[in-house]
């Protein structure tokens, strides 16, 4: 059977599924590795396009129907993530009565920005906000569209070379609120396939993550021609940031805060509730 992949185009998602790409995972099944951005992935999701993917954790909430969530595979911040970078710096008074670049309405980051404002200005406070490319946030603000601006990816290592300064960590913020990590991104397989072949998807990934932790030189040197013009310190930094023992395995701490996340979500009314079910 053909199992379809997708994963976007960047240098953490490459690295991790370097052991499957260069064949380093036997399987009885075809794998074949569809690249796309993590928002058309998402909205494939909700058809139930592919048999696995990686999805937005805010995404997640939409999908859990179709698709159970895999322990492996999953990005976290550990005390980082997601960050709102100013030309200046900026209250929290003035941040609320500002206009924020957002990456895209189903990324986690858009999901945390608005939980972190119900936390820090009240209940059904929302903020207001224009949907920008994730790469075109940081000279959106350089070229004064924006005052502000949500970023992801390797714009949480480069935004001081830019010019920004950091006005929020979502990283920071949720750990000292819950204790725990934050989740970003995760990985499903659908559900109709059925158990064998779920289980078969699943040790493929598993062994995939292993096979590049295992070989980092191979992985990272595979991972670089999609890191977007970071240079091999760079890469490998973000590459370590998203792809670690955690991503291997989220272990219940991991899968708690997904669950945390979502119901903090539904509680204030942005994703609909969700029963998650979990392939071990």
């Amino acid at each position: 059977m053909k199992i379809r992949i997708g994963h976007s185009p960047d240098s953490d998602d490459a690295f991790m599924f370097w052991g499957l790409a260069c064949g380093a995972v036997e399987s009885d099944h075809e794998f074949e590795h569809i690249l796309r951005d993590i928002q058309t992935l998402n909205e494939w999701a909700k058809e139930g396009k592919l048999e696995s993917s990686a999805v937005s954790v805010h995404a997640f909430a939409y999908v859990a129907d179709r698709y159970a969530l895999l322990r492996h595979g999953g990005s976290f911040g550990e005390l980082y993530g997601p960050m709102i970078v100013a030309r200046e710096p900026l209250t929290l008074d003035q941040l609320k009565e500002t206009k924020i670049a957002v990456p895209g309405l189903l990324t986690s980051a858009y999901l945390q920005l608005c939980l972190f404002f119900e936390d820090k200005f009240g209940p059904g406070v929302r903020p207001e906000f224009e949907v920008v490319p994730f790469d075109e946030i940081i000279p959106a603000i350089q070229d004064g569209r924006f005052v502000a601006g949500l970023i992801i990816h390797e714009g949480q290592l480069t935004y001081e070379k830019e010019g920004m300064t950091l006005i929020a960590d979502f990283g920071k913020w949720w750990n000292a609120l819950t204790g725990l990590p934050l989740p970003l991104g995760v990985n499903v397989v659908r559900k109709d396939l059925g158990e064998e072949i779920v289980a078969d998807v699943s040790r493929c990934m598993r062994e995939s993550i292993q096979a590049s932790l295992s070989n980092r030189p191979k992985a990272l040197e595979y991972a670089l021609q999609f890191a977007r013009g970071m240079d091999t310190e760079t890469s490998d930094e973000f590459v370590g940031m998203y792809v670690n023992n955690r991503t291997l395995d989220m272990g219940d701490e991991g899968v708690a805060a997904i669950r945390l996340l979502l119901k903090k979500g539904a509680e204030a009314g942005i994703v609909p509730p969700v029963e998650i079910v979990v392939v071990d």
